[in-house]
């Protein structure tokens, strides 16, 4: 279900305001980020970019408590603009992972491992994500993925591999929501909300997400005037997932 109102809700259209959500979420449970200092913290992002608008204020905060965080990013995200006349697939390619790379630098990170698997095929590819992500994830390490429901296919999917390697390195999970934001709505009843718990983080971890995120450029500012070089992240999805708490599902 979450796959198919994904795919009907087109990222030009508002979606679930910001203004709509931050009540519901104030009256989430919260939960104290020190919670997350016992432990490693790997971020498991399908494409570059998501590890930052996930929990980039929860990863900035553990790296200024000593924590360490690092990114495991399963594509390079070269199928952001289809058509693209600007841009080649290789050279989107090579250039979010330097974007990845800015932005980790803001948040304290320097440990980011590129899988390289294929853009839009991660489902295909999920054995072989399971696989790598065995062999990567640490044991008793906290690994964040991308909510199992969060309707793009390749965010399905990172997250679905990311739970059996967990389990097999007796990892816990924690999963972030990214494009729920914007097609679902406060007390949908396909979201599994008992799970969710806001993030009590201070102010500065939000303004070091906004920094960070600015650095990924091809994906928040038009490549060029061409129609298929149009923001993949318009201002209405960034102020939505920059201007809220993070919230987590444990």
């Amino acid at each position: 279900m979450s796959s198919q109102r994904f795919a009907a809700s087109e990222v030009s259209d508002p979606g679930t305001p910001l203004h709509v959500w931050q009540p519901w979420i104030r009256r989430l449970r919260t939960v104290d980020p020190a919670e997350f200092t016992t432990a490693p913290l790997q971020i498991i992002a399908p494409h570059p970019d998501d590890e930052v608008l996930g929990v980039g204020a929860l990863a900035a905060y553990l790296t200024d408590a000593d924590v360490s965080v690092s990114i495991i990013a399963v594509t390079d995200g070269e199928a952001s603009h289809p058509g693209s006349p600007t841009r080649t697939p290789a050279d989107l390619a090579a250039v979010r992972r330097q974007e990845s790379e800015r932005a980790a630098r803001v948040l304290g990170i320097d440990d980011i491992a590129y899988l390289g698997l294929p853009d839009g095929r991660v489902g295909e590819n999920e054995d072989r994500l399971v696989a790598l992500l065995s062999e990567r994830i640490t044991v008793g390490a906290t690994v964040a993925a991308p909510l199992r429901d969060d309707g793009h296919p390749d965010h399905e999917a990172t997250a679905r591999a990311a739970v059996t390697a967990a389990r097999r390195r007796g990892a816990r999970v924690i999963e972030y929501p990214i494009w729920m934001w914007h097609w679902s709505f406060p007390a949908d009843p396909a979201i599994d909300w008992p799970r969710a718990r806001r993030l009590e983080l201070p102010p500065t971890t939000a303004a070091r997400k906004r920094e960070a995120a600015d650095h990924f450029r091809t994906q928040t500012r038009p490549l060029s005037p061409h129609p298929a070089d149009r923001a993949v992240l318009p201002p209405h999805v960034l102020e939505r997932l920059l201007g809220m708490d993070e919230v987590v599902l444990l």
